[in-house]
């Protein structure tokens, strides 16, 4: 990027500066014209100046021009324009000066438009810029950069400088040539009127500048000031767990606070500045018409200025100030944002970055990554100088098993680091077949190296795009889509040097992986995860998650099927009893009050908490059945015996979770309908009260809550509301905020475990989850829905940084994430860390296999670990010596590691 802001700017953008150009030039004679006016108006119609001589007509609206003195002179007339009275001519001037006025303002829109296109456009470019900068951070970078001030940098410290290109250069010359019009009409009016002008112009262009450097020095400091309030709030939010288990909360406020009050006084420092410049600005500004009524009306006494020409002179001032304040805000606002502008470009500097022809992946470096690997006198320090590896030197055949074993120290997994590339402070050479592995293509290193670190890095959004998000090269192939809006995102995209290619385009080769489509694919993930022991919580998730009717029509049909034969199942097995179905005829004493009168699942507000007591279908199925003194009366019976039981419980207490209706911070609020109750009585709360005792009793479960508040009666009656309701709802605006559960159909809404159950499992009765799910298990694999199951499972949502996945699952998506997109290089470098030492040797032992013939680097405990493997590099402390593998047990591999020489490096 460059280093001046006004030359990036002018670099991408000249063609539409020019444009805007010509259309500022353009509009200065209809501006000219629109001061000249006033003056006619005053001196030709309103005093009669065109009448002179007894003339009771003007002409109005000729159209000529004079011929310059090469060209012989004269006056070249094209309309002779209209015989008018002074009236009329008075209508006509006051007419034309409103067009000209029209007319400045279309120029002025034209142009402010034009400008905020350019601005947004070039905010864009700027943004994408430092995002793709971003991506070329080099590893010892990525150490020290904080990742919120990066995205403070490309989202809001950008902010004020997109605002600023569209005005960098069309600004100046749009207000300067207005000022400079108006400044030269006033000299042609009055050369000491002019002057005048011009000297209070002067003092305001070199006062005002000089007292705002101050202004924009304390930006400076706020600017840095704000950036680092934001890296610390984010290192506090990554780090809350310490916080908490150390009780430093009060210590982290105090620094907050610490760090405000010094945000704060910059803040108003500069707002006091602000006010200063603003409060002299306005002085000097109001001066002058001051001295223009004095000096002109004084000229005007003696006759040496008429009153035209005064009023034209004070319209045409009045005009000039604005420009002019505006140009000298331009010029501090450029200092600002070239202020901003330096101090970004100081956080993307080319030593903290890839180099470029690395990092641009070329189409003639996608050859796959074989050949020799080998250190030539590789030395590696600690950023205190300490060395981690001592000069090591080292040459290994390739397909190659690579166990690098330590000794607790670094220097294994720095080792392990360097060879991908993940750590770049080091002295010496590292090659892979010959070429400097810090000058191999980042696009050929990322599709044929995988790197398998001990903190997975995972992103929001389902497993399946983790899983394949090392698939995601490049586009194979472009959506054909010629729409207006595909072609318009296409040009904007290059006018502001943004991709062209769109998250719709097909982005995954499956040729290259041996399938067919994303279905294969999907069955590619499975076996893969099957590999390392993660398919069955695959399974498990899939049960969670919801199947589409209309999406998935097919394994919709097979829900159902296997809801029936879970249900003959269950009763063969002499389990029925541990399930209660949803029967539309039935009350269901495993669900809530709520759940059995909806006989459905919510997927909008107006069906869940609160929202459900207050909609208006829901009270009215309760009118009708009869239902809504008795449901308040059991909200009350609740919020009497929950404020009996947590009055004296304090807040966060596990008990409010497990049990209670109410929350710690309601509790208050409930005593006091407690009181209006007893006091006045159950009908003689408004409907605020109503609905809350309402919802409580909503949420009420009998065999969980155990209140004893249900009869058959109330069982019989909510069953009967349920069809008043079911009529209500239908072709109502609430209908598709609730999916109903039909036995012969799967409730879209629900997850996948509650559709093949079609009821809730028994409170209370031992072990009786996991006797079910045995019985889900078998139906399913019987019927062949497992590997479906689990493609549903593909499609559960690991959350931010795949917090809802447990450590071992983290580290298995990862695992596969290296995996699937088939490197020819795989290290496994603190990988297997969250896994129990059993499972990690298997897992190692299916890698040692799968990569029989490729090359295999893992960091190791010890040299018991390592059987299986060709060569081992052990560590001693920050010396590393190369051997053989006792256990290699493969005559072949020795000779092709004697046949290449392998040479050990010493300290």
């Amino acid at each position: 990027m460059d280093k001046s802001l006004f030359r990036y700017i002018w670099r991408f953008s000249k063609r539409e500066q020019l444009a805007i150009f010509a259309v500022v030039i353009a509009s200065l004679p209809f501006y000219f014209w629109s001061l000249e006016l006033p003056k006619r108006i005053v001196n030709e119609a309103i005093q009669g100046g065109a009448f002179t001589e007894g003339r009771t007509e003007a002409r109005f609206f000729i159209i000529s021009f004079d011929l310059p003195p090469l060209m012989g002179g004269g006056t070249i007339e094209l309309f002779e324009g209209f015989s008018v009275d002074q009236l009329g001519l008075l209508f006509g001037l006051s007419t034309l000066f409103l067009t000209l006025v029209l007319i400045n303002g279309a120029f002025k829109y034209v142009i402010n438009v034009a400008k905020g296109a350019l601005g947004e456009r070039m905010l864009r470019r700027l943004r994408f810029d430092l995002f793709a900068t971003t991506l070329r951070f080099t590893p010892s970078t990525l150490r020290t950069v904080k990742s919120s001030e990066t995205a403070t940098i490309i989202k809001d410290e950008v902010e004020p400088i997109g605002g600023f290109i569209g005005d960098a250069f069309v600004q100046p010359l749009f207000l300067g040539t207005q000022a400079a019009t108006a400044m030269a009409f006033i000299l042609i009016q009055n050369v000491w009127l002019g002057l005048l002008a011009a000297a209070v112009v002067g003092v305001q262009f070199v006062i005002i500048p000089r007292m705002r450097r101050v202004q924009l020095r304390l930006g400076k400091e706020r600017q840095i000031a704000s950036r680092k309030l934001a890296g610390r709030i984010a290192e506090i939010v990554d780090g809350m767990e310490a916080v908490h288990v150390h009780d430093a909360t009060a210590w982290e406020k105090a620094e907050i606070g610490d760090r405000l009050h010094h945000l704060f006084d910059l803040r108003f420092r500069i707002y006091k500045w602000k006010f200063m410049v603003k409060f002299i600005n306005n002085l000097l500004a109001q001066i002058t018409p001051f001295l223009f009524y004095a000096i002109g009306g004084y000229l005007a006494l003696k006759g040496q200025l008429d009153i035209g020409q005064l009023v034209a002179v004070i319209g045409a001032y009045r005009d000039l100030p604005p420009p002019l304040k505006e140009l000298i805000d331009w010029d501090q606002q450029r200092l600002d944002v070239q202020i901003k502008y330096d101090q970004i470009i100081q956080q993307f500097l080319p030593d903290k970055l890839v180099p470029l022809d690395v990092f641009v992946a070329q189409e003639k470096e996608d050859g796959p990554l074989a050949g020799p690997i080998a250190a030539e006198r590789l030395r590696i320090a600690d950023p205190h100088g300490s060395p981690i590896v001592e000069e090591f030197s080292f040459t290994l055949p390739f397909p190659v098993r690579l166990a690098i074993i330590g000794d607790g120290g670094p220097g294994p997994s720095t080792l392990a680091r360097v060879l991908a590339r993940r750590h770049d402070e080091y002295a010496g050479r590292v090659t892979i077949g010959g070429r400097d592995l810090g000058r191999i293509s980042e696009g050929q290193l990322g599709r044929h190296l995988a790197y398998a670190g001990p903190e997975p890095v995972l992103f929001p959004g389902s497993l399946r795009e983790n899983l394949i998000y090392g698939l995601r090269n490049r586009p194979i192939r472009r959506l054909t889509d010629d729409g207006p809006q595909a072609r318009r995102r296409r040009m904007e995209a290059e006018r502001t040097g943004n991709p062209i290619d769109r998250l719709e385009d097909e982005w995954i080769d499956y040729e290259r992986l041996g399938v067919e489509d994303a279905d294969g694919l999907d069955g590619l993930l499975l076996g893969a995860l099957g590999r390392i022991g993660m398919r069955e919580d695959v399974y498990r998730f899939g049960l969670l998650g919801r199947v589409s009717s209309q999406r998935m029509p097919d394994l919709a049909e097979k829900v159902v099927e296997a809801r029936r034969r879970l249900r003959s199942m269950l009763a063969e097995q002499g389990l029925e009893n541990l399930v209660e179905p949803f029967d539309p005829g039935r009350y269901n004493a495993q669900a809530s009050i709520g759940e059995n009168l909806l006989f459905g699942v919510a997927v909008g507000p107006a069906f869940t908490g609160r929202g459900r007591a207050v909609n208006p279908v829901v009270r009215k199925a309760l009118d009708r059945g009869a239902l809504m003194d008795d449901l308040v009366a059991i909200g009350a019976r609740i919020t009497e015996t929950m404020t009996e039981i947590f009055r004296d419980l304090p807040p966060g207490h596990p008990l409010f979770e497990q049990f209670s209706f109410i929350d710690a911070d309601e509790l208050p609020e409930f005593e006091d309908i407690l009181r209006r109750v007893a006091a006045k009585g159950l009908k003689a709360l408004n409907s605020e009260d109503r609905a809350r005792l309402l919802a409580l009793a909503l949420d009420y479960i009998e065999p969980r809550h155990r209140l004893g508040l249900l009869d058959d009666r109330l069982r019989q009656a909510i069953v009967a509301a349920r069809v008043i309701f079911r009529t209500a709802l239908d072709g109502s605006v609430w209908a598709r905020q609730l999916d109903l559960y039909d036995p012969e159909s799967v409730c879209d809404a629900a997850p996948l475990r509650e559709n093949l159950l079609f009821g809730r499992i028994a409170h209370g009765i031992a072990d009786a989850q996991s006797r079910v799910m045995r019985v889900v298990s078998a139906v399913v694999d019987e019927l062949g829905l497992r590997e479906e199951v689990e493609k549903v499972g593909l499609g559960f949502q690991v959350g931010p940084g795949g917090r809802l996945l447990a450590p071992h699952q983290r580290a298995g998506v990862n695992l596969v994430r290296c995996l699937v997109k088939k490197p020819d290089i795989f290290i496994l470098d603190g990988g297997l860390a969250a896994y129990g030492e059993e499972q990690a040797r298997h897992i190692r032992e299916g890698l040692l296999a799968t990569f029989e013939n490729r090359c295999f680097v893992a960091v190791l405990r010890d040299e018991e670990q390592a059987e299986g493997f060709d060569a081992l590099i052990v560590f001693d402390g920050a010396r590393a010596e190369l051997r053989r593998s006792p256990a290699a047990g493969r005559e072949g591999r020795e000779a092709d590691a004697a046949a290449a020489n392998v040479a050990g490096g010493h300290g």
